[in-house]
Parts: structure tokens; C-alpha cells; sequence
């Protein structure tokens, strides 16, 4: 007996159930409560720069698009929302409103706010107040790039009896947020760093008469032992002592989409660093010590060929750059020990010869000498 009384409640919550929701599609039919259809036009623009990837929905409030009064009576504002739900409605009237070239770049837009609100006014009529808020992004590498946020709307006033405007006004609100995207793009897509499509690197060699402190690399102009300027280490073994370095400075400018990095290479001596003791000066000696500069040299011509344009982050060059740098100074470092370990600190001639011309080699084939 207990087992079937449980089975006769179970059906009647169930009965209770159903004659709710046929109440509720009743209750709609009667209100005539329609979904909003976004009609498809032709915009009066065709994008150059971008076509629409994708729409997000981010609204916090995802329920319906639009709080309407009854037509031709009094009552409640009643949701309404756009057929299929909002993205799909927008998805729908972009693909045919918007030509899509997919060659151009994909920008998914982030749906924040769609809303219509109306209320009742003094005068016996309906306002309508539109809100739009869309932000951006553009795929790029596998990541998503923020580009910009649009917050719009509009207004409107209809009859209390007589709808004929809501999707005409919300329609007309989407497209200015679209404009408002295409007139973007079509002013930043040439020379904004988040919109580049490639990039392209240059070096420079920065050369120009040593300072009161500083030697910069010039095959045209080898150290001389007047650059030596320190004060003598009375304690140490060696008879001299450099002190060679490399950096580099990166100028940027985006062209026709095209991030261009001029990469200004600086191989350099600090004076301030070098010393000799007066009984080494010698050319024997000089040469030594000229060889450590060209190490460096070396170094960063070969740092050069490590950037390559296809490797680099659009998003992040400057981090890969800096990485490959400090890979090279490790190398500039290992390749000078490896002079000083081989040669004796010069004091093995052959050893010396043999480093004088594989310099020499390497960076003839570098173009520097």
C-alpha cells in the first residue's frame, strides 16, 4: 500500500507540472509575445581590413534583449528576445548583412550588453531606450589580441498601439557598432603594432668617433694602446686587460601593417676598463688584446643571423629577441675564455696564429673584414 500511494503522488506532480507549462504557452500565445527577427540589409560598407570570426555572448544578463509594453493595451514591459537567442541572431544577420573575406583579418566580437527597455510616457506613448556595448579582439598566432570597445544606443518613440520600430532601431544601433569597428580599422590598420601582419628586421651598425670613454668597433679603426686608460692592476699576472662588450638599440615603426625593427648594433671597449702595464706594449700584444674585440664582433653577426623574421612574436618580439641576445652574450663569454684557455693569455704564439687567422676568416665571411 505504501509503495503505490507514492506512486499516485509522484503522477500527480508530474500532472501539475504539465498543466503549468501549457498554462505558460497559453498565458505567451495570448500576449502574442513574438521574437524579435533581425531583417538582413545590405550596409552601406564592405570591410577591407577585417571580416567578423565569431560572436561571444559575455552579457551578464542573458535572459532576452528586450523589455517591451503590450501592444494595444496596458501591462508589464515583457521579455522579448531575438530568434535563436542573441549571438545566434546576430551571427545570422552579420553572415548575411557583412561580407566575410577570410583572407583579411578574423575579429571575434565580445557581446557585453543588447538591451531595450520601454516605458510608458506622459503624452500616453512608449519609449525605448537602446543599449549596445561590443568589445573587440582579433585572432592573431593562436592568441587573442584586444583592439577597441564600442558603447552606443539610441532612442525611439512609438504608439502604445502599434509596434513597428523596436527591431528597426535595435537594427540600426548593431550597424553603428559595426561602423564604428570598420571606420576603425580602416584608420589603425596601417600603423597599428596590434593590427601588423608581419615583420620585418633591419640592423644597423653604430660607428662614430671614440669618446672620451668608449671605442665602438670599426675595422677601420683597431685599438691602440691609448685606449687603455685604467689604472694598472699591480697584482695581476697578465700583462693587460679588455674589457669588450655588445648591446643593441630597437627602433620600431608599423608600415602598410608591417611591424619594421631596425635593430642598431653596438660592439664596444670602455677605456675606463682597459689597462696595460708600460713594459707589454707591445703590437704582439696589442693584436692579442684586438682579437678579444673581435670575438665580440664575431658574437654579434652571429647574433644577426639568429633573427629570423619567421621566428619572431608578433605579439611579443621584443621577449625573443632578448633571449637570443643573452643566449649570444653566454656565447660571447664561453668563445673568450676559450681564446685565453688555448693561447695562454698569448703566450702560445702557434695558438695565437691559429685564432688570428680564424678570426680573420670568420668575419671576412661575416662581411666585417
Amino acid at each position: 500500500m505504501h509503495f503505490i500511494s507514492k506512486k499516485l503522488y509522484t503522477t500527480s506532480v508530474g500532472l501539475l507540472l504539465l498543466l503549468a507549462f501549457f498554462y505558460a504557452k497559453a498565458a505567451g500565445i495570448a500576449n502574442n509575445v513574438e521574437p524579435l527577427v533581425l531583417r538582413a540589409e545590405k550596409l552601406p560598407f564592405t570591410p577591407k581590413e577585417f571580416y567578423v570570426a565569431d560572436i561571444i555572448d559575455d552579457r551578464s544578463d542573458r535572459k532576452a534583449v528586450a523589455y517591451l509594453l503590450p501592444v494595444g493595451g496596458a501591462g508589464k514591459a515583457q521579455a522579448v528576445d531575438l530568434q535563436g537567442g542573441a549571438p545566434t541572431a546576430l551571427r545570422t544577420f552579420i553572415q548575411k548583412s557583412l561580407p566575410a573575406n577570410k583572407t583579411l583579418r578574423p575579429v571575434i566580437i565580445r557581446l557585453k550588453e543588447l538591451q531595450v527597455k520601454e516605458t510608458p510616457t506622459a503624452a500616453g506613448r512608449v519609449a525605448g531606450n537602446i543599449s549596445v556595448i561590443m568589445s573587440f579582439e582579433m585572432e592573431r598566432e593562436g592568441e587573442m589580441v584586444p583592439l577597441l570597445q564600442y558603447k552606443g544606443g539610441g532612442r525611439y518613440e512609438r504608439s502604445a498601439s502599434r509596434n513597428e520600430v523596436t527591431e528597426p532601431a535595435m537594427r540600426q544601433s548593431i550597424v553603428e557598432a559595426l561602423r564604428y569597428l570598420n571606420t576603425w580599422m580602416d584608420r589603425e590598420a596601417n600603423t597599428n603594432p596590434r593590427l601588423a601582419k608581419g615583420i620585418k628586421v633591419s640592423f644597423t651598425d653604430y660607428t662614430a668617433p671614440a669618446d672620451q670613454d668608449t671605442v665602438f668597433y670599426d675595422p677601420n679603426r683597431p685599438l691602440s694602446w691609448n685606449d687603455f686608460r685604467a689604472d694598472i692592476n699591480k697584482t695581476s699576472r697578465f700583462s693587460a686587460t679588455v674589457f669588450p662588450s655588445f648591446a643593441y638599440e630597437g627602433q620600431t615603426e608599423v608600415r602598410d601593417g608591417i611591424i619594421h625593427l631596425n635593430l642598431n648594433m653596438m660592439v664596444y671597449v670602455l677605456k675606463s676598463s682597459s689597462w696595460v702595464k708600460e713594459n707589454a706594449k707591445d703590437p704582439y700584444g696589442l693584436n692579442h688584446e684586438q682579437r678579444h674585440f673581435d670575438i665580440v664582433k664575431l658574437v654579434s653577426e652571429r647574433f644577426k643571423q639568429k633573427i629570423k623574421p619567421e621566428d619572431l612574436s608578433l605579439a611579443d618580439y621584443n621577449s625573443n629577441i632578448q633571449y637570443l641576445f643573452i643566449e649570444s652574450f653566454r656565447e660571447m663569454n664561453q668563445l673568450q675564455e676559450q681564446y685565453d684557455s688555448e693561447t695562454r693569455h698569448g703566450l702560445d704564439k702557434a695558438a695565437q696564429d691559429s685564432w688570428n687567422q680564424r678570426l680573420d676568416k670568420e668575419l671576412k665571411v661575416m662581411g666585417v673584414k
